[in-house]
C-alpha cells in the first residue's frame, strides 16, 4: 500500500476524494484536436490546483511548493464549510463546459476531475472527516514524518519548521473537536480496533528534546546554514518539540484514553453508523471506482476464493506435505526455516529481492522512473499496530527517496515466503515505479500527477505480485504460495470487508475467515482484520482492480496475437497515471484498435 501522500491528503483535499463514477470520456477522437477549447477546463484545473495548495500547506511541501512551510492546515468547521462549499461552485462551472469539444486527455481530466469532486462533496456530507485515523496510522503518524518532508537548506527552513511544531497543539486541538463531534453523533472507530493505540502517540513524550524525531534536523546541519545561527536554531527547535511537540502528544493520548476510548462505538460496521448503508455505498465507489453491490463484490471474493485454493492445494502436493490445508498453514506458521533471526536479516532479503527485480525491469517496461528508493524498517513508534510493509513516497524535490518500509516487529510473525510477492507489491514494479512515473508526467494536469486512486495503485501492486512469475521469481515451491496466500489475501478482502460493513460479520468471524484461508501470521490477520474494520472498503481495491488489469492484458493479447507488445501493454496503463477503471479500459480498447491497424 501507497502511504506518504495518502496520509497528508484529508478530506477537505479535492485530491484525497471523489467516487462518482461519470462516464468514461469518450473514444471519437484520438489526437489532441480540441486542445484550442482546453483554456476555461485548465484555468479551472489550475485555480482548483493553487486552491489546495493555500488549504491544505502540508500537500503543498509534499508535491514540492514551498510558499507555506511554516503553516498547518485549518480543520476547523466553518473552514470545512467553506471548502464544501467551493466544490460546489466549482463543479458548476465545470458543468458549462463541453467535454465533447475537447482532446481525448482534456476529456479524460474533465472525466477525473468530476468525479473528484462529486466525491469530495459526497463524503462531506456524510461526515467522512471524522475519520482523521486508521487503526494503524493517522494525521499524528503523517506529522511525526514532517521532518522528512521538509527542506533544511537555509535558516528560513528551519525557522519554518520550528513554527510547524509550534503550530501542532492548535493542530490537535482542531482534532480534539471533530472527534469530540464523532462522539457525539456515534461515527467513532470501533473500540476493539484501538487497542495499544496508544503507542502511537506515547512514543513521542520524550523527556529529552534529542529522543525526539522531530529533533533529526538538527543533528546535522548542511553547509549552507551559517555556524553562527546553528546553535540558535537548535535551541528553538529544543524548546518547540518540548514545549509544543510533546504537550500537544500528551494533550492527544489523554483524550484518547479518557474520552475517545471509553465512549468509542460498540459495533463494528459501516452499516450500523448513522446513514451507514449510504456511506459504506459511497466507500465502495470511492475505492473501487466501480459501482457494485456489497453482496456481487462478496461473491467474486468467494469465486477468487475457490479458483486460488485450488492451486494452492497443488502446491502442497508438489512439496510433498502430508497432512491437511490446516497443518499446512500451521507448519508454516511455526517452523523456524521461515522466520529471518534479525532484522537485518529481513531487511537484507528484502533488499536482496527487491534489487534482483531492479534488473529485470527493463523486460518489462520501456520507461522507468529517475527517482530512486531504499529499504528501511517501520518506525519503531508505528510497528506494533502497522502492516506487514508499505511504500512511503518522498515529499517532490525533497533530497529523500522513496521508502519500501519493512516491518521487523515480532520477527516471528514475518514469514520469509511472503517476501518476494511484498517486495514487488511495495517496491518495483509496483507502488515505487508506479507512482514515480506518475510524478514525471510533465504532460498533465498536477492534480492528476499527485492523484491516486486505491483501485488502480493498489490493483497495480497485486499485478505486479503476479508479474513475478514471468521474471522469474517464486521458484521456491514455499515463496510461491506465498504468492498465493498473498492473492487469496487480497480475495479473502472482498468477502471480509463486505461481511463486516455490510452482512453483520464478527471480528472474530472475520479473523477466522483470514486464518483459515492464508498463511499469514495470526498476528498479522489480527492487524489486518482491524485495518478493515477501521477503513471500510479500502481493501476492496486490490483484487478488483488486478482483475481488471489481468482482464485488460487478456483481452489485449487475444485480440492483437503477434502484434501484442507486453513492454507496450505496461507502458500504456501506466502513461496516464492513476484513472478510475472505468476509463483505463477505455483507454486500452483504443490502444488495442490502434495497434490493430498499424
Amino acid at each position: 500500500m501507497q502511504y506518504r501522500l495518502a496520509a497528508i491528503l484529508s478530506s477537505f483535499t479535492i485530491l484525497a476524494l471523489g467516487c462518482a463514477a461519470p462516464s468514461p470520456p469518450s473514444s471519437d477522437s484520438n489526437n489532441d484536436s480540441g486542445a484550442k477549447n482546453s483554456a476555461p477546463l485548465h484555468a479551472l484545473f489550475d485555480e482548483a490546483w493553487q486552491h489546495d495548495l493555500e488549504e491544505n500547506p502540508l500537500f503543498a511541501t509534499a508535491v514540492g511548493v514551498h510558499t507555506w512551510n511554516d503553516r498547518l492546515p485549518s480543520q476547523t468547521a466553518q473552514d470545512r464549510r467553506r471548502r464544501n462549499d467551493y466544490r460546489l461552485d466549482l463543479l458548476q462551472r465545470l458543468d458549462k463546459i463541453d467535454r465533447d469539444t475537447l482532446s481525448q486527455t482534456d476529456r479524460v481530466s474533465y472525466a477525473l476531475f468530476e468525479r473528484q469532486l462529486r466525491g469530495a462533496i459526497d463524503a462531506y456530507g456524510l461526515k467522512h472527516y471524522l475519520f482523521p485515523f486508521t487503526a494503524d496510522s493517522g494525521f499524528h503518524t503523517g506529522f511525526a514524518r514532517l521532518a522528512n518532508d521538509m527542506p533544511f537548506a537555509t535558516v528560513t527552513d528551519y525557522e519554518n519548521y520550528i513554527r510547524r511544531m509550534e503550530g501542532w497543539p492548535d493542530y490537535v486541538d482542531q482534532h480534539i473537536a471533530i472527534l469530540q463531534e464523532a462522539i457525539e453523533i456515534g461515527m467513532t472507530q470501533p473500540r476493539v480496533v484501538l487497542a495499544g493505540y496508544e503507542v502511537t502517540m506515547a512514543t513521542h513524550l520524550v523527556d529529552k528534546a534529542s529522543d525526539s524525531v522531530f529533533y533529526r534536523p538538527f543533528e546535522h546541519f548542511a553547509t549552507t546554514v551559517p555556524e553562527e545561527e546553528r546553535d540558535r536554531l537548535r535551541q528553538a527547535g529544543e524548546r518547540a518539540i518540548l514545549g509544543s511537540i510533546v504537550p500537544g502528544y500528551q494533550k492527544l493520548l489523554d483524550f484518547m484514553v479518557d474520552t475517545y476510548l471509553p465512549n468509542a462505538r460498540e459495533t463494528l460496521g459501516a452499516s450500523e453508523l448513522p446513514n451507514g448503508e449510504a456511506y459504506y455505498r459511497q466507500r465502495i465507489r470511492h475505492f473501487t471506482t466501480l459501482d457494485l453491490t456489497p453482496e456481487e463484490i462478496h461473491q467474486i471474493g468467494l469465486e477468487e476464493v475457490s479458483r486460488i485454493r485450488a492451486e494452492m492445494d497443488q502446491v502442497i502436493e508438489q512439496v510433498g506435505f502430508e497432512g491437511s490445508f490446516a497443518e499446512f498453514l500451521t507448519f508454516l506458521r511455526t517452523d523456524p526455516r521461515f522466520y529471518a533471526k534479525t532484522p537485518d536479516e529481513l531487511l537484507m532479503y528484502a533488499s536482496y529481492i527487491a534489487k534482483r527485480m531492479d534488473g529485470k525491469l527493463p523486460a518489462f517496461f520501456n520507461r522507468m522512473p529517475r527517482l530512486p528508493y531504499g529499504v528501511e524498517p517501520v518506525p519503531d513508534h508505528l510497528a506494533p499496530k502497522y502492516t506487514t510493509g508499505r511504500y512511503v513516497s518522498p515529499a517532490l524535490g525533497s533530497t529523500e527517496p522513496g521508502y519500501y518500509w519493512v516491518n521487523t516487529y515480532k520477527l516471528e510473525h514475518r514469514p520469509l515466503y511472503t517476501m518476494e510477492a511484498l517486495t514487488l507489491h511495495e517496491a518495483v514494479p509496483g507502488h515505487h515505479f508506479q507512482g514515480s512515473l506518475a510524478r514525471e508526467l510533465e504532460n498533465l494536469p498536477k492534480f492528476r500527477r499527485f492523484s491516486y486512486l486505491s483501485a488502480f495503485g493498489e490493483g497495480w501492486g497485486l499485478y505486479s505480485e503476479r508479474l513475478g512469475l514471468e521474471a522469474g521469481f517464486y521458484t521456491d515451491p514455499y515463496s510461491n504460495f506465498g504468492r498465493l496466500t498473498y492473492e487469496m489475501w487480497r480475495a479473502c478482502r472482498l468477502v471480509v470487508d463486505t461481511g463486516i460493513h455490510a452482512m453483520g460479520w464478527s471480528r472474530q468471524q472475520a479473523i477466522d475467515y483470514l486464518a483459515s484461508n492464508t498463511a499469514l501470521p495470526l498476528h498479522e490477520v489480527t492487524t489486518e482484520t482491524d485495518r478493515y474494520i477501521s477503513w471500510p472498503g479500502q481493501a476492496l481495491s486490490y483484487k478488483l482492480g488486478e482483475l481488471k488489469i489481468r482482464e485488460l492484458r487478456a483481452r489485449s493479447e487475444e485480440k492483437l496475437g503477434t502484434k501484442f507488445d507486453l513492454r507496450a501493454f505496461h507502458d500504456k496503463v501506466l502513461e496516464n497515471g492513476s484513472v478510475t477503471l472505468p476509463i483505463l479500459e477505455e483507454l486500452i480498447d483504443e490502444w488495442i484498435e490502434q495497434q490493430g491497424t498499424t
